[in-house]
């Protein structure tokens, strides 16, 4: 049979069994042993027990949880409520006033809990009751909170950047730090939309409530400290090379713990509850990374990879038009599948493609997550649609029609990172030095 006949079929069989309502991973395991059993001679049993136990305990995947942890207890815990208080004095005069709440408290939480629906969650817990109340436009706040919540899935410490880094054998590390200078530039992005759209029209913005002096707005910044320490410590640790991302989760969870009891709003119930909740959304990762590093393997063996990545180098494509062809296909993917199960089903055939073009697959992971990013506010599975939804019990296109000037901020970004791909590798390569 020819490769693009095996490729359409186990397709079809991926699709059926995606539709049929199987797990992702399960679905990615029988895949695999169609792929084995119908097109090579490899013993598959043999394969997909040496590939589930020798995936089973990776060390690089060990601060996957850890870091989900460390988010679910800051989710449980009083600090977001302080930093949502100590981040209104210093906002309610800047153009577009405490829109801006919702873009810098979900770019301050997504550095804290790596998850873009905990961020969703999270922030639009405080911020959604209380602008409503204040007569801000719901499309605005409804935009503002699911477009910056996506920077969870950026912002190191990344639970997604973990999972492309254990797919694609890249450094967790590198890729952690190449996510701060693109998080930073789509915060920048966002906030300046939130002003353009305040200074074009004014009275979408209700007038100022409150004048604070310059001491009261130092007061209330003493709420942001316990959280500025930690991400210090993490992603300070990491950089400053004394940690590695295992040994900086480990002391994520440790000041988020002694964090959240200092802050009196903690007690052993409430860990008791992040603990579970970690551990069912750690097994559903893992077990979905184990499906695919299974699936990657027996690819190898059906030699579909290698061909394809021949196939595209004989095609002579330009790294754009393949980086446009390729975006569009996530794009469509992200329509219907989770980030994570997006990266976890391409990166095997993909990786390939990209790296007989010469494109850095560093550079390829942050690329890769923005776009996934733009998938998070797509219908008809847009988590942080659902999640806004489940918040406001709104109709999910009304949110995502509030939603998609930030998916063409999210697009500016990927053009902006391909123009000038040192907004990625600056940081990394300082590493080196």
């Amino acid at each position: 049979m020819s490769d693009p006949l095996i490729a359409l079929t186990l397709l079809a069989v991926l699709i059926a069994l995606l539709a049929s309502g199987l797990w992702v991973a399960i679905s990615l395991s029988i895949v695999g042993l169609v792929g084995l059993v119908a097109f090579s001679n490899a013993p598959s049993g043999l394969i997909l027990a040496t590939t589930f136990w020798g995936h089973s305990h990776s060390w690089a995947l060990t601060a996957l949880p850890l870091f989900i942890l460390m988010g679910e207890i800051l989710l449980r815990s009083r600090m977001s409520d302080d930093m949502f208080t100590g981040l209104v004095p210093w906002l309610s005069r800047a153009p577009g006033r405490l829109l801006h709440v919702n873009v810098f408290g979900c770019a301050i939480f997504a550095a804290v809990s790596g998850s873009s629906a905990a961020t969703a969650a999270t922030i639009g817990r405080m911020s959604i009751p209380e602008l409503t109340k204040r007569g801000y436009p719901e499309s605005l706040i409804l935009g503002t909170l699911a477009g910056s919540a996506t920077l969870g899935l950026l912002i190191p410490p990344s639970i997604i950047l973990i999972v492309y880094g254990v797919a694609t054998e890249q450094s967790i590390a590198r890729l952690f730090i190449a996510g701060i200078l693109p998080g930073v530039m789509l915060i920048s992005l966002f906030a300046g939309y939130v002003a353009v759209r305040a200074w074009m029209n004014p009275d979408l913005i209700p007038p100022v409530e409150q004048r604070f002096s310059f001491k009261e707005k130092v007061m209330a910044s003493r709420r942001l400290l316990p959280v500025a320490l930690l991400i210090g410590g993490v992603i300070g640790s990491i950089y400053g090379g004394l940690a590695s991302p295992t040994d900086a989760a480990a002391l994520g969870v440790v000041l988020a713990t002694i964090l959240a009891w200092a802050s009196g709003s903690f007690s052993w119930a409430l860990f008791a509850d992040a603990v579970m909740s970690a551990t069912r959304t750690s097994c559903m990762i893992a077990l979905i990374l184990l499906g695919a590093a299974f699936l990657s393997i027996s690819m190898g063996f059906t030699g579909l990879p290698r061909n394809l990545a021949a196939w595209i180098s004989d095609m002579d494509l330009s790294v754009t038009a393949l980086l446009v062809a390729l975006t569009l296909f996530f794009i469509v993917l992200g329509c219907f599948l989770d980030g994570i199960s997006v990266i976890v089903l391409t990166t095997s055939i993909i990786m390939p493609m990209v790296t007989a073009v010469g494109i850095d697959p560093l550079w390829f992971g942050i690329y890769l997550v923005i776009v996934v990013e733009m998938s998070q506010i797509t219908p008809p599975v847009g988590f942080n649609l659902f999640v806004i939804q489940g918040l406001t019990g709104i109709d999910i296109l009304r949110i995502a029609k509030a939603a998609f000037p930030f998916f063409l901020l999210l697009l500016a970004g990927v053009i902006l990172i391909c123009i000038f791909p040192q907004i990625v590798t600056a940081l990394p390569n300082l590493m080196n030095r």
